[in-house]
């Protein structure tokens, strides 16, 4: 039986990251965390709650982008793919520490930060702004029904409420300040395939 070798990619070459479902999960889900955000600027913010006005149409539209901000991931789990990339999401292994440890000492070299197809800061990410939207959803639900729960609980739940929106908006910040210093990901988030050189530069260990 006779070996073949495999035939190089071309420059330039694509390979498939993302499908249609998995973008459009993504897209839905930033445009709903987006109105989030802003509208939550604009009740808190002195400012800019003058200058928009009309504050019990802002508190409406943010109470229901908040209630539909986990609609898209639960929709999404009809997809195959996305259930696949969840499990990959939800997985650390011996490389993912590499990874961190790498990216605390900022190191940059080739192979330093070893990923599969999510590196183990996407992992933490996710995991992170998973838990701190249901964290939102809940606070959020005990300040709107204000009958169903004691006045001790409905004031720990502003207060949790409001810091973590805080930290959502900086973390946010950061999130989409990494996705402006990597074209190539964006274009996979936006096209659904990466270049082959990006894949096998910054998930070395993912195999498409």
């Amino acid at each position: 039986m006779s070996l073949r070798a495999e035939t190089p990619a071309p420059p330039g070459a694509r390979v498939h990251r993302f499908t249609r479902a998995e973008r459009w999960v993504h897209r839905v889900t930033a445009a709903l965390m987006a109105v989030c955000v802003v509208t939550a600027a604009v009740l808190y913010i002195p400012q800019l709650a003058v200058l928009v006005g009309r504050r019990e149409l802002v508190v409406r539209v943010h109470e229901c982008a908040g209630l539909a901000l986990p609609v898209p991931v639960l929709l999404g789990l009809a997809s195959r793919a996305f259930r696949a990339d969840l499990r990959f999401l939800n997985r650390f292994g011996p490389h993912d520490r590499v990874w961190l440890r790498a990216a605390l000492r900022r190191d940059r070299r080739h192979g330093a930060r070893p990923a599969g197809k999510f590196n183990a800061g996407q992992k933490i990410y996710a995991a992170w702004i998973a838990g701190a939207t249901l964290v939102m959803l809940g606070t959020g639900l005990m300040m709107w029904f204000t009958r169903l729960t004691p006045l001790m609980w409905r004031t720990s739940a502003t207060f949790v409420h409001d810091w973590l929106a805080l930290t959502i908006g900086v973390v946010l910040a950061g999130h989409i300040g990494m996705a402006l210093g990597d074209p190539e990901a964006r274009r996979g988030l936006r096209t659904g395939t990466v270049t082959r050189e990006w894949a096998h530069r910054e998930h070395s260990l993912w195999r498409p």
